[in-house]
């Protein structure tokens, strides 16, 4: 699957949690070092410690370089040669590597990375000398090792007494076509109001079957103690969560809530049903209302 642009960055935003973003600043700064270090060998003609015809230098230690992005600060190490200069063709100036970078994170987030995804990427990103086959294939298996267990550990070392759901819709190639895909989203929230991100999966639309596989894969993972679970009105979320999740309550999401109330009344009526429902959510108690 690839991402749209704009499906890149609504899945960016809703995975924009502590743990959620940290995952992908890891990766991404684990991967960009991985393709520095294929560019220097290379250059150098020679992997570590390999004795080629073809080396035309030796390495001397790295400098640190702090790369911004949007998912936070990369630091790199600069690979020094003893004789010659070097400096990552992806790391040039002006060039953008944002969104090229954050597409293959996100699409391994969900599917786990492809040789053709990160060959793309590196194209993407510009670099100068390409990668070979057999780097892209090294790199995506350890990348998988860290994103497989990122989606599937265990979630017994928490109780999470509040659970949100919701799903976001992207464009994504599959195959040849370009489609529409539902990306759903666990947010799991502590006793203590911290979040974290605890469950992704990509579905073709949010049918029943599909959300309750969701729910169940979670409870497998040792999902337990959830008292309320907050989300949409969408009928096959519902009817998902009342089969999966038993004993717990469910709350329709005040932001959707509010969605949908706009949605059928007259713009000229809107700032004084906003400011009603303001009222409303801001008593302390069911009385007060």
């Amino acid at each position: 699957m690839a991402l749209s642009q704009h499906g890149l960055l609504r899945l960016l935003e809703s995975l924009r949690s502590v743990d959620g973003l940290e995952l992908v600043r890891e990766v991404a700064e684990r991967l960009l070092q991985e393709l520095i270090e294929a560019e220097a060998t290379t250059k150098i003609g020679a992997e570590w410690g390999e004795h080629t015809e073809s080396r035309t230098t030796w390495r001397n230690g790295h400098r640190e370089k702090t790369v911004t992005t949007q998912a936070g600060d990369l630091e790199l190490a600069i690979p020094k040669l003893r004789s010659g200069s070097f400096f990552p063709s992806l790391l040039e100036r002006r060039r953008c590597i944002g969104q090229a970078l954050y597409a293959v994170i996100m699409e391994a987030y969900v599917h786990g990375v492809s040789t053709r995804s990160v060959d793309d990427l590196v194209k993407a990103l510009g670099s100068d000398t390409g990668i070979s086959k057999s780097e892209v294939s090294r790199i995506c298996a350890d990348l998988d090792e860290q994103l497989d267990a990122f989606r599937t550990r265990p979630l017994d070392h928490i109780r999470f007494p509040y659970l949100f759901l919701d799903a976001t819709y992207v464009k994504a190639r599959v195959g040849h076509r370009i489609v529409s895909q539902a990306v759903v989203i666990a947010t799991g929230v502590t006793q203590d109001g911290g979040r974290e991100v605890i469950g992704v999966m990509v579905g073709d639309s949010e049918t029943e079957v599909f959300w309750a596989q969701f729910l169940r894969h979670l409870r497998e993972r040792g999902l337990n103690g959830v008292r309320l679970v907050v989300s949409d009105n969408h009928s096959g979320l519902v009817k998902a969560i009342r089969k999966v999740m038993l004993g717990t309550a469910w709350q329709r999401c005040r932001v959707h809530f509010v969605r949908n109330v706009f949605a059928v009344i007259p713009k000229g009526s809107a700032e004084m049903v906003a400011a009603t429902i303001r009222t409303i959510f801001a008593q302390p108690t069911a009385d007060a209302v």
